[in-house]
């Protein structure tokens, strides 16, 4: 398929620039790939899609606050420096963007809140890119601790506001628990402890993978020809507690549902020669676009994507690409909230 199938006219007041009141009274439209049709209810009406023995599968991954904000030495020029990558726990070294690139070379420090944190440029990667080693004496738990302190909720530049108090709990999933992504698995912010407890006790099941969400997720696809694109690479692990309880669904004709585009990543990423889950962590650079053989997920819940991205492309090619992109249509009508934020679609 070409990129520019996938283009559309998104307007700016379509993207939401704050979280629903209540995470699970976002909007949320169904699509039935078998008949085409499409619902329109509320998130916590998820409950009536799924029965017993069903699964959900979620990502367990968790945002740490990826921005910071420093000065450059002698000349005290503002810089912005984003967190990719730890490449090394142990001498601080880091994957980042710095902004404004064009003053950042190497052998330049940069310091951070009153001189707390010190950063050295060792490297440069792309042209945002640098590698960056922290000059700090403590270990990895004193380190974060200063992350912690010093960091900025990481929101996409798209929302047009300051981060807020608010944001470092609404940027995060309930099921948080391992640290590792700049971008929250946005899918799974619709979901409360209120939601988890009916799915319970319908006998839905839930079990996780952890996969990392890095900027590639987001990055542009600048070439036509969607052959050519590559993906940049997340780190993820698939357990075997998760492999378990996804095969035996499997097996007894079960709905396995994933909750968003990273956990359909990493769970095709680690598919078996008999088309079941097995365990697998590492890094992936899966790029899933029309059309595609899905093997695990009969049904998928996700947000509503940019124009041209690479989550566009996934949920094309597990709801088809012709009723995917007239629910699009749909959605701009209806004024259905996009991205981060915004409102959700289960596709069964």
């Amino acid at each position: 398929m070409k990129l520019s199938e996938f283009k559309f006219e998104l307007p700016q007041n379509l993207i939401a620039n704050r979280p629903s009141e209540n995470r699970d009274e976002s909007r949320l439209m169904v699509l039935h790939r078998d008949s085409g049709k499409i619902e329109h209810k509320i998130f916590k009406d998820i409950v009536e899609y799924f029965g017993n023995g069903d699964i959900l599968v979620g990502n367990d991954t968790m945002v740490f606050p990826a921005r910071l904000y420093g000065r450059k030495e002698k000349t005290g020029a503002k810089i912005e420096v984003f967190l990719l990558r730890e490449l090394n726990a142990e001498m601080h070294l880091w994957d980042v963007l710095v902004d404004p690139a064009r003053k950042i070379r190497v052998g330049n420090k940069l310091y951070f809140g009153n001189g707390d944190l010190v950063a050295e440029v060792i490297d440069n990667t792309t042209s945002r890119g640098r590698t960056i080693r922290f000059l700090f004496d403590g270990d990895s738990e004193a380190f974060d601790k200063v992350i912690e302190t010093l960091g900025e909720t990481p929101l996409p530049k798209y929302i047009k506001r300051k981060v807020e108090a608010d944001d470092k709990e609404r940027f995060q999933t309930i099921f948080a628990k391992n640290k590792g992504a700049v971008s929250a698995p946005t899918a799974g912010l619709h979901f409360t402890k209120q939601l988890v407890k009916r799915l319970q006790l319908k006998g839905v099941d839930m079990s996780f993978i952890t996969l990392h969400i890095g900027l590639g997720t987001f990055r542009a696809v600048d070439v036509e020809d969607l052959t050519k694109h590559k993906m940049d690479s997340e780190n993820f692990i698939v357990g075997p507690e998760v492999v378990n309880v996804v095969n035996k669904a499997l097996d007894d004709k079960k709905k396995v549902c994933a909750i968003g585009t990273t956990t359909m990543r990493a769970l095709e990423s680690a598919v078996s020669a008999n088309n079941r889950l097995k365990p697998k962590e590492g890094w992936t650079d899966k790029f899933i676009f029309p059309p595609y053989d899905f093997k695990i997920c009969n049904s998928m819940i996700t947000n509503f994507h940019m124009p041209e991205s690479t989550l566009l492309m996934m949920t094309a090619a597990f709801g088809g690409f012709d009723l995917v992109m007239e629910a699009y249509k749909v959605a701009r009508k209806e004024k259905y909230k996009f991205l981060t934020y915004g409102d959700a679609m289960l596709i069964v």
